[in-house]
């Protein structure tokens, strides 16, 4: 399924030059469903402003831990009634639910305080930033009169140096914006906001504890609505990267598709199942792209993983002529130590903004979404890759049932996990035994 960022207006196709943008418009707008009873308020602060541009972007949950620094900030987030604090406790709990809200709503945030609550938070925005999702995070600063004056304040390392946590944010966001002026804040707000959105990233904004109570003509009771330039495909490139890659699987003999984690960052999830649907290719998902892919699909053979892929998965990946993958990574996780027995005189690899074919030159400023409903126009269809796994395909006895004071066995309790999962269940699994006996269960629809 893809997900969409708050209110985003949906893009549409096309003009003579590029495909994927707005009809007669050159921005998508994010609209400003604030609260009026916010924006009828005379205090223009830094804080409602921070509130009202949250809500705009789709989110209605800020997860945060209070500290000393912060405190006058999330005053404003719970005055907002589109907004809505929930407390953890601690930073990288904090860090996670938000890591989590933005899988399932586009965008999440969370608020801490100044280095201690910061430097706790930052393995799980470096998590976020790994996985492509636009998170912010809100730091509440040192008084903005403490810049420059030499002095050593808590919650630091005991230098007189406040620069200490924004370098290590610096290496796990795509944008960072210190707001110790007013001003400037609006522009650094806003700019960090749509950055977030626009790279699909993590950003740092820290504020001055000072400043969120602070008017400034800047912060309009009526704010200019934030407007994000959409993401483009070029057409000709398009075309000539649908024309070779049709071209290379209508020739093949047993094609197949497999689904990689970069679905999700493409919002493509839904453009490859229409491919899938149009082309009857087996179909597969890497490990890591495991619920990106409706595992209820008529044609869906498993996970492919190498030397792990469930049963009879491997066969038939690696003995096509020609392998489509979208949005894999191959790390020596996924690919099992580099092991993969994948040729690359026969692979096509799509990427979120490119396609790479075989031995190729590869085809940038291309939409993956776009390119696979396009190339779903010009495929045939082609079902001997799945029909061949049909005919191998074994089904699983089912495990021997547990005595009782038996020890528990590893696929005693997957048996149970299985007949516990509904359309309402999500599954979480850690990189262990968790994720790899979890890679057997059959996600029902709706299941993620």
């Amino acid at each position: 399924m893809d997900i969409k960022i708050g209110s985003l207006d949906n893009s549409k196709q096309t003009s003579n030059d590029v495909v994927g943008s707005p009809a007669n418009e050159t921005v998508v707008t994010i609209r400003n469903s604030v609260s009026q009873s916010v924006t009828n308020s005379s205090e223009d602060t830094l804080g409602r402003h921070l509130a009202r541009r949250l809500v705009q972007i789709g989110v209605t949950d800020v997860f945060c831990v209070p500290g000393d620094f912060n405190m006058t900030l999330l005053d404003y987030l719970i005055a907002e009634s589109g907004l809505n604090l929930i407390g953890c406790c601690n930073e990288l709990n904090a860090g996670y639910a938000a890591d989590g809200y933005a899988r399932s709503r586009g965008v999440g945030a969370c608020a801490v305080t100044f280095t201690v609550g910061g430097l706790s938070l930052l393995n799980a925005i470096a998590g976020a930033y790994s996985d492509d999702l636009p998170l912010i995070c809100i730091v509440g600063g040192p008084n903005s009169n403490a810049y420059g004056t030499k002095r050593i304040i808590h919650h630091t390392i005991g230098l007189p140096d406040f620069s200490q946590e924004l370098r290590c944010f610096q290496t796990v966001t795509c944008y960072q914006a210190v707001v110790n002026n007013l001003e400037s804040a609006r522009e650094l707000i806003d700019t960090a906001i749509l950055t977030a959105l626009k790279e699909s990233k993590p950003v740092y904004i820290s504020i001055s504890c000072n400043l969120p109570a602070i008017p400034h003509p800047t912060f309009s009771r009526e704010p200019v609505p934030l407007s994000l330039a959409p993401k483009l495909s070029n057409k000709m490139g398009l075309m000539a990267a649908v024309e070779a890659t049709a071209e290379l699987l209508n020739k093949a003999v047993k094609p197949v598709l497999v689904g990689g984690p970069k679905l999700r960052v493409a919002k493509a999830c839904e453009a490859f199942v229409e491919l899938a649907d149009a082309s009857g290719y087996a179909l597969a998902v890497m490990p890591s792209a495991k619920g990106l892919v409706p595992e209820h699909h008529p044609h869906f053979i498993g996970t492919y993983w190498g030397a792990l892929s469930t049963a009879f998965c491997a066969e038939i990946v690696e003995s096509a002529d020609a392998y489509l993958f979208t949005g894999p990574v191959f790390d020596d996780l996924s690919s099992v130590g580099y092991s993969l027995l994948i040729q690359k005189e026969k692979s096509i690899v799509v990427q979120p903004r490119g396609v790479v074919i075989a031995d190729r030159p590869a085809f940038g400023c291309v939409l993956m979404k776009v390119f696979l409903r396009e190339l779903a126009k010009k495929i045939k269809r082609n079902n001997t890759a799945y029909e061949n796994y049909r005919r191998i395909f074994v089904h699983k006895g089912f495990p021997l049932k547990a005595a009782p004071k038996e020890p528990l066995r590893v696929n005693i309790l997957i048996q149970r996990i299985q007949k516990m999962l509904s359309g309402e269940t999500t599954v979480i699994v850690e990189t262990g035994d968790s994720w790899f006996n979890c890679q057997k269960l059959k996600l029902p629809e709706g299941c993620g």
